[in-house]
């Protein structure tokens, strides 16, 4: 057990399950005080209560990341409840599978929201925050299904925005002490990576194939790349996309 965030304020969205549960966690572990967002009271309930029992600080506020007033009030409710905003980790999203020609309006304007719109309004409260109090560190999840997979294109067209948005946003905002990059999963074992009816042991079988490490990747081995990125040791690393794939993409 390390102290890399003892005194620190984290800000998790989607912090109700998967990655961001496994973050959220990972980062109370090493003494920050974890605020988790997202749309759902109950799974976010479940996340603090897993901090609490390992003795962490954990706390919850429910919005919608495409609200910009939702994104408004839940880095105003951080402020006030905990004294700051010092790392945060923008990891919301949603998923909706369909060729680039069959996706219809509805599916493709909330993937959008949530994916792209959503990580530019958090950034937007964020930095500005930041940089009025001595600066922070913000990690953006994308993903690396911006390369060409058959059925994800809408998907990876919004993750493809994160990678161009928090390039721009990092050398922004380095001069001012705020400190942003992205991490870029490839499959990973959460709920969103399992298809209509799989199995997680078909899930498995189905990605070990494809991938050259053999097996598909954990939410820890996620979370564990996201706190490299916030905590001091990666002081020199600004506007990159880190990629955890089990070599996928190589």
């Amino acid at each position: 057990m390390t102290e890399r965030f003892a005194g620190k304020v984290a800000l998790v969205t989607g912090g109700g399950s998967g990655i961001g549960r496994a973050t959220a966690l990972a980062f109370a572990r090493e003494g920050a005080a974890v605020v988790v967002a997202g749309r759902t009271r109950a799974s976010l309930e479940q996340t603090v209560r897993l901090i609490e029992k390992e003795g962490g600080t954990g706390d919850a506020v429910t919005g919608d990341v495409a609200r910009a007033a939702d994104v408004e009030r839940l880095v105003a409710t951080v402020v006030e409840r905990h004294g700051g905003l010092h790392i945060a980790f923008n990891n919301a999203a949603v998923l909706a599978a369909g060729p680039v020609t069959e996706i219809d309006e509805r599916t493709w304007t909330a993937m959008v929201g949530t994916n792209l719109t959503g990580v530019w309004l958090c950034l937007r409260e964020e930095v500005a925050h930041m940089r009025a109090n001595g600066g922070g560190v913000i990690v953006n999840t994308a993903s690396i299904g911006v390369t060409a997979v058959p059925g994800l294109g809408a998907y990876g067209a919004t993750k493809a925005g994160v990678v161009a948005l928090t390039k721009a946003a990092a050398r922004e905002a380095i001069a001012d002490g705020v400190r942003i990059n992205a991490v870029s999963p490839g499959p990973i074992a959460t709920a969103m990576s399992l298809r209509p009816g799989e199995s997680e042991a078909d899930r498995a079988s189905r990605v070990g194939d494809r991938i050259p490490a053999g097996r598909i990747g954990t939410p820890e081995e996620v979370a564990a790349a996201v706190l490299w990125l916030a905590s001091a040791e990666s002081e020199f690393v600004v506007g990159h996309e880190l990629t955890v794939d089990g070599a996928a993409t190589a």
